[in-house]
């Protein structure tokens, strides 16, 4: 894995899938995200934007997410912060695991307003998960890693029970954990389903969207830092995985697919570049209409790095990417995008309830309002 921010090289949207609504929700849904003027004789429509919320930990970056609903939202960070919101964001909790200061905290996957996971990343034992299901009043550790050579980067889950986490490669391989009891417990899984690993290859703790899943067995990796940016996927819970190259920038440890966002087994979105502060990042995004299998550069691309993505709820072709320069927006499924904010923002996720959040350095929080 590769800590952002670091010159150390060492290496979620936890897609959760929405499927298509039809009806007026969508037409609603994706007509205020599109912010299409309203013509004369009409009122003015709003536009959409990103509301911040005072957190009140400038100190901390959150690039680990969990959008619950428009009210309930859980945020993980650096030094070891653990935020949690039931009212909309305004007034955030510090829920924490006690003596967790030292950690960074790059993932966390909620299963609604009491029970959560989160991740640590780092070298051997500073990866860790911790679960919750008091809301954050208590935490168990459930994975310490004691391998040297292991370094997680994301958690996924697929239903409350089943998920798993992922570490750069091992041994010449990615290496998979598994959980059947939602984070109680992990496992390490066989590793000879698992393709051998590019020189250099590993994931990004950019956003936890490096692991995403969509239904009961679809989990797709995103990898960088080698001769080709690829992503990895498995229809069968993690033990066996094909890869494929994508036409995101490479051969740099800085460049690669930084997150992935799956709204049904097929249709997919990929978002990176090169994370590297001045560098350009063209191609910066792609997208997938068989599972993984190809994917095609967007003809339009953000303009820079994106470091998340996720797809806007009750709909079939419209998403929000993000990254440190930005907001952009595609309403053609990954075909287009263009630049909606400039907000430095390093994740993003969004619910049902048409609840969008970002999150990102200095404590930034925000909630897409129409």
């Amino acid at each position: 894995m590769r800590r952002l921010g670091s010159t150390r090289r060492t290496g979620r949207t936890r897609s959760r899938a929405t499927g298509a609504v039809a009806g007026a929700a969508a037409v609603i849904a994706l007509a205020a995200l599109t912010a299409i003027p309203a013509r004369a004789h009409e009122p003015e429509r709003p536009v959409p934007h990103w509301e911040l919320k005072d957190t009140g930990t400038p100190e901390a970056r959150f690039r680990g997410l969990a959008a619950v609903s428009r009210n309930t939202a859980w945020l993980a960070g650096t030094g070891g912060t653990v935020l949690r919101t039931t009212d909309g964001g305004a007034t955030w909790r510090n829920v924490s695991p006690p003596g967790a200061a030292e950690l960074q905290f790059r993932d966390v996957e909620a299963f609604d307003a009491r029970r959560a996971v989160v991740l640590a990343i780092g070298e051997g034992e500073a990866s860790r998960v911790y679960r919750t299901d008091d809301g954050g009043a208590t935490w168990t550790e459930s994975f310490r890693n004691t391998d040297p050579k292991a370094f997680y980067d994301c958690l996924a889950f697929f239903d409350h029970r089943h998920g798993l986490a992922m570490s750069d490669p091992v041994d010449g391989k990615f290496r998979i954990l598994s959980t059947r009891d939602g984070g109680r417990t992990w496992a390490v899984l066989p590793d000879e389903g698992m393709p051998a690993a590019q020189e250099g290859e590993a994931g990004f703790a950019a956003s936890g969207q490096c692991l995403v899943t969509s239904g009961p067995k679809d989990v797709w990796l995103a990898t960088g830092g080698a001769a080709h940016a690829r992503v990895l996927h498995s229809a069968d819970r993690g033990r066996n995985w094909t890869a494929t190259d994508t036409p995101l920038p490479a051969g740099d440890p800085a460049r690669g697919v930084f997150a992935l966002a799956f709204r049904d087994r097929t249709h997919g979105l990929a978002v990176g570049g090169d994370f590297t502060p001045g560098r350009p990042s063209p191609n910066a995004a792609a997208r997938t209409g068989d599972g993984g299998r190809t994917w095609r550069l967007a003809a339009a691309p953000p303009p820079a790095y994106r470091s998340g993505v996720a797809w806007l709820p009750h709909s079939r072709t419209a998403a929000l990417a993000v990254g440190p320069t930005g907001t952009d927006l595609t309403t053609d499924g990954g075909r287009t995008w263009r630049t909606v904010d400039t907000g430095s923002y390093d994740t993003v996720d969004c619910t049902l309830d048409q609840g969008c959040w970002a999150a990102g350095e200095k404590g930034r929080v925000a909630r897409l309002e129409h």
